[in-house]
C-alpha cells in the first residue's frame, strides 16, 4: 500500500532532471508509492547510476521541444516533476539568456508537452534566490519577489507561465519553492550547498571558510522532506503551490557544530570577508505548504548532517537512500 495517501499505485510519472541529486530522491519517493517512472535528463550535471534501475531514462535536453514532445507522449505521464534547470547564479549572471533558454523556454515547453497529453506538472522553483533584503522573516508567498540574479527572475517568470497555463488552459499545476536542500547524493564541490561543502571538508580534514562572522542564516531542508513535497499534491485537489522548507533558520556557526558533532572533530573555521551581495537571513514561511498539502519537513536539522557526513564519510555511493 502507498505510504502517500491519495496517491494511485500504477501512476505514470516523468522527472525532468531525474538523475540529478534532488530529482533522484523524488524519484525513488514515487517509485515507492507505486508510480512507473520515466526519467528526462540531458547528463550534463545528471548521473544515470543515481537512479533507481526500475526508472526508465532517456536523454532528452528540455530546450529540444521537439525531442521533449515526442518522449512525453511516449511516456504519456500522468504528472510531470520539473526539476531540469540552469541552477549555477554565476553562469545566470555571465550569461543570462542561457539561464533564460533552459529555465523559462525550457519550462514553457515541458507544459506544452504536458498539455498535449493531459499531465498535471509540479514545477521545483527557488525561495532564497526570489527574495532580497529587506522582507519579512520567514518569508511567505505572498512577499514580492526582488531576485537579485537572472536565475531567480526566470525561476519567478517560469512560476508566471505555470499560473497562466492553469488560468488559460484550466489545468491544476502546482509550484513548489525550495529552499537549501542538502543531503547524500550532493556533490561535495563545485556548487554543492554549503552542508556538503563542509561535510566533505570534515571527512578530509580541511578547514572550513566562513564568509562573514557565521550569523547569517538559511532555512536548510533535507532531501527526503523535499521528495515527499513532490508527492503531496497528489492528495489535494486542484493547483497547490508552497515553499518547502522547515520553517527554521539555523545560522552557518551552528551547521558546523552539527558537522563537527557528526564527525567528532573540531572545525574552526577560518573567516572571510561576506561576499557582496549575500542576504544575511533567509527563512520561508510554511504554514500554506502545510495547510494546503498537509506536509511538513520531518528530519531535524543534526540528524539530516550526519546522514550526509556518513554518506560523504563511506565514499559518496550514488545509490544510498536518504
Amino acid at each position: 500500500m502507498s505510504m502517500f495517501p491519495g496517491f494511485s499505485a500504477g501512476t505514470r510519472l516523468l522527472v525532468t532532471g531525474g538523475a540529478g541529486f534532488i530529482g533522484s530522491h523524488v524519484v525513488d519517493a514515487f517509485l515507492e508509492a507505486g508510480a512507473e517512472v520515466t526519467v528526462l535528463d540531458d547528463l550534463t550535471t545528471g548521473d544515470p547510476e543515481r537512479l533507481d534501475p526500475r526508472a526508465v531514462i532517456r536523454r532528452v535536453d528540455v530546450t529540444d521541444a521537439a525531442a521533449l514532445d515526442e518522449a512525453v507522449r511516449s511516456a504519456r505521464p500522468d504528472v510531470i516533476c520539473h526539476l531540469a534547470a540552469q541552477i549555477d547564479v554565476r553562469v545566470s549572471v555571465a550569461t543570462p539568456a542561457v539561464d533564460a533558454r533552459v529555465n523559462v523556454e525550457g519550462t514553457i515547453n515541458v507544459l506544452e508537452a504536458a498539455h498535449a497529453v493531459g499531465a498535471r506538472v509540479v514545477f521545483a522553483s527557488t525561495g532564497g534566490a526570489l527574495y532580497g533584503e529587506g522582507v519579512p522573516v520567514p518569508t511567505n508567498e505572498d512577499t514580492l519577489p526582488r531576485p537579485g540574479a537572472p536565475y531567480g527572475t526566470a525561476k519567478y517568470c517560469a512560476e508566471k507561465y505555470i499560473g497562466l497555463f492553469n488560468r488559460l488552459h484550466g489545468t491544476e499545476h502546482s509550484v513548489l519553492r525550495l529552499g537549501n536542500v542538502y543531503g547524500p547524493r550532493q556533490s561535495p564541490g563545485g556548487e554543492a550547498g554549503v552542508i556538503a561543502i563542509y561535510c566533505g571538508l570534515a571527512s578530509e580534514g580541511g578547514v572550513p571558510t566562513v564568509f562573514g562572522d557565521g550569523s547569517q542564516t538559511r532555512d536548510y531542508v533535507y532531501v527526503g522532506d523535499v521528495a515527499a513535497a513532490f508527492v503531496a499534491p497528489y492528495g489535494t485537489v486542484g493547483p497547490a503551490s508552497g515553499t518547502s522548507d522547515t520553517g527554521k533558520g539555523s545560522t552557518v556557526l551552528e551547521v558546523l557544530d552539527h558537522i563537527a558533532a557528526a564527525s567528532g572533530r573540531d572545525l574552526p573555521p577560518r573567516f572571510a570577508p561576506r561576499r557582496p551581495g549575500e542576504i544575511q537571513h533567509s527563512t520561508l514561511d510554511v504554514t500554506r505548504v502545510a495547510a494546503d498539502l498537509g506536509w511538513t519537513a520531518s528530519v531535524p536539522l543534526e540528524k539530516g548532517i550526519a546522514a550526509t557526513y556518513a554518506w560523504v564519510r563511506s565514499g559518496s555511493p550514488v545509490r544510498q537512500q536518504a
